[in-house]
This record gives structure tokens, C-alpha cells and sequence, in this order.
């Protein structure tokens, strides 16, 4: 703990281009790139999954096979086949992105088309006999009562993007995997403890930003604590009768 603290307090380490600052830039921006490209895959994907119901066991087969990947197996066979198609720097980034977005879809995937599958039936059925279209379903009653548990897929694939975004370091990039990387090549353990350290509370950071947008993005009826009381409120008063 005293190599870590010595490490951290060092002014020096937090300027540059090889700073903490820096560094944890590079390891968000990895992060929100990877997020971006994974949600622009998985939430429209299932959106049509869950309100269509096709191609559902398809789907479920193909992200259970996506999780057990090994990440830096996948990483080390990316570079060998994208690397020498791609030039400059980015024959080492974009292989690393490629990695993160094939584990990052899965969690974002299975979020958003159970969210939509564990709409209220009855709500659907309303809608319906409104005379709303299938378009109109699906954005105006499934996708608000989705909210929730897609954005438990959103946190969940954040927090894994961030832990595992540190191999992007062993393929000569940036972020906070460097630290890691660059201290064990001279066998500084108090940099490599302070660089897991630092992903740890870049981690604890963006699970406490996610949480508060999903607050401030969700109806309140439809938070978990509200959903099991009116539960509980409807079993008792079926009970009563």
C-alpha cells in the first residue's frame, strides 16, 4: 500500500501524455466508442427480437457463445487479421474496439429484448385497442417499459468494457492498462497496483453515472421498489377479496 500511495501522490505521474489524466481519458473514450457502436448494435436488434419474438433461441445461442470468447485470445487473432489491412495506428485500435463491441453486445442485447418481453401484456393490449400501429407499440408502450433493464445492460457492459479495455495495453495502446503493462516490463508493483486501482474507480464512477441517468430517464413507475410494492399491493388486495 505504501508503493501504491507513493505512486498515486507523485505529482509528476499526472501530467503528459503518459499521465494518470491522460490515460484515464484514453481508457473513457475507449469505453463510450465501444458503448456507442454496441448500443447502435444491440438495442435495435433487440428491439425487434422482443417485440417480434423471432429468432429469439438464435439469438440467445449466439450471446451465450459470445461471453465465453476469450477476450485476449480473440484480441491477439484480430490484430493478426485486421492489423496488416489497416494502416497506422489504427491496425492495433480498431481490432481492440472490434473486441470490446463482440463483449459488450451481448449484455446490452439480452437487456433490451427481455425488457421488451416482460412488458405488460395488458399494456400491449391496450395499446392495441387504441388503435396504435406496431410501430407505435413497440416506441410509445415497450420501449419506455424496457427502460430499466436496458439500462442494466448498459451498466453491466460498461463496468466489463472498463475492466477488460486494460488489454487493449498489451497490443501497444493507450488507456489505463499501461500501467500495468509498462510496470511489470520494470517490475514497479506500486504502478501496477495503482493502475488496477485507478480502473477500479473509473468503474465505481461510471456505475454511479449510469444509475443516476437511469433515474432521471426512467418513469418512477417503473423502478424496481415501486413494481414490487404495487405487487405486494395487488396481492394483498386479492387476498382481501
Amino acid at each position: 500500500m505504501n508503493l501504491v500511495w507513493t505512486w498515486l501522490s507523485e505529482p509528476s505521474h499526472y501530467l503528459g501524455s503518459d499521465g494518470i489524466l491522460a490515460r484515464s481519458w484514453q481508457h473513457l473514450g475507449y469505453m463510450v466508442l465501444t458503448l456507442l457502436i454496441a448500443a447502435t448494435v444491440a438495442i435495435p436488434l433487440g428491439l425487434w427480437i422482443g417485440h417480434t419474438g423471432r429468432g429469439r433461441i438464435v439469438v440467445v445461442n449466439a450471446v451465450n457463445g459470445m461471453r465465453s470468447l476469450p477476450t485476449l485470445g480473440l484480441l491477439f487473432i484480430a490484430v493478426l487479421l485486421m492489423g496488416p489491412r489497416i494502416p497506422g495506428d489504427l491496425a492495433f485500435l480498431a481490432p481492440s474496439i472490434f473486441v470490446l463491441v463482440v463483449l459488450a453486445v451481448p449484455p446490452i442485447l439480452a437487456g433490451t429484448y427481455s425488457g421488451v418481453d416482460e412488458v405488460d401484456p395488458a399494456a400491449r393490449d391496450a395499446a392495441r385497442g387504441m388503435g396504435m400501429t406496431s410501430w407505435q407499440v413497440l416506441f410509445g408502450v415497450e420501449l419506455p417499459g424496457a427502460l430499466p433493464l436496458i439500462f442494466s445492460g448498459l451498466r453491466s457492459a460498461a463496468l466489463q468494457v472498463v475492466a477488460t479495455a486494460t488489454i487493449a495495453a498489451t497490443v501497444s495502446i493507450g488507456g489505463l492498462g499501461r500501467f500495468l503493462i509498462d510496470g511489470l516490463a520494470v517490475r514497479d508493483y506500486g504502478q501496477m497496483a495503482g493502475g488496477a486501482l485507478l480502473v477500479g474507480v473509473l468503474a465505481l464512477l461510471l456505475d454511479g453515472a449510469f444509475s443516476l441517468v437511469q433515474r432521471l430517464s426512467v418513469s418512477p413507475g417503473l423502478s424496481a421498489p415501486e413494481a414490487s410494492s404495487r405487487n405486494n399491493q395487488d396481492s394483498t388486495a386479492t387476498i382481501t377479496t
